[in-house]
């Protein structure tokens, strides 16, 4: 089943989030080579693609897992939340409807 997981950031996050993205991004890359990965991305703080300085206010993801559990101790395991970018997570159940 597919879980989405919402994680905010804190506030001015921008430095922590560039100094532990690699790491971030290399757990998602694992999931997208399993076929596992629906979509992720972060969301920017402003109206714009390209926030510049003014950086993101947190990220999504939408992802396969065995259970709810395992979803959550996914998410609990984020560079970015082990290394205090992200100030909470929330992990629900997704149905993909469309497309």
């Amino acid at each position: 089943m597919y879980y989405m997981i919402y994680s905010e950031d804190i506030a001015n996050s921008l430095t922590l989030r560039l100094q532990h993205r690699p790491a971030h991004l290399a757990r998602l890359q694992v999931l997208a080579e399993a076929g596992r990965l629906l979509i992720a991305g972060p969301t920017p703080a402003i109206d714009n693609n390209d926030p510049g300085d003014a950086g993101f206010s947190g990220s999504l993801v939408v992802a396969e897992f065995a259970s709810l559990a395992e979803a959550q101790q996914w998410a609990a395991q984020d560079p970015f939340i082990l290394n205090g970018v992200y100030a909470r997570s929330t992990v629900k159940p997704f149905k993909k409807v469309l497309p």
